[in-house]
């Protein structure tokens, strides 16, 4: 059974930074794509970052310029540094990993870590 165990979030004031860990246990297979996704209080969980097994990453607009994602395989973990931190980006953070299977993909999801970034 594969668990994905995030760590890192917390209450920051604004212009801070903070860094989000997530680590995959339970399986020996590496992960397709890994990321982060969020929801905020009433809104849709949206696409924050994510990265390939080979490094390629993607970000959501609002974000780029002020997050890193990043990768170790062998770990099968993935980082989210996060600077210059908005009110905007308080959030519940969700960490997802993708593997193929038979057919398709899979993905699996964190439990979530908060974010709350002050005024």
């Amino acid at each position: 059974q594969v668990q994905l165990v995030e760590s890192g979030g917390g209450l920051v004031q604004a212009g801070g930074s903070l860094r989000l860990s997530c680590a995959a246990s339970g399986g020996i297979f590496s992960f397709k794509g890994m990321g982060w996704y969020r929801q905020a209080p009433g809104k849709q969980r949206e696409l924050v970052s994510t990265i390939t097994s080979g490094g390629s990453t993607k970000y959501a607009d609002s974000v780029k310029g002020r997050f890193t994602i990043s990768r170790d395989n062998a770990k099968n973990t993935v980082y989210l540094q996060m600077n210059s931190l908005k009110p905007e980006d308080t959030a519940v953070y969700y960490c997802n990993a993708v593997r193929e299977v038979v057919g398709g993909l899979y993905a699996y999801w964190g439990q979530g870590t908060q974010v709350t970034v002050s005024s």
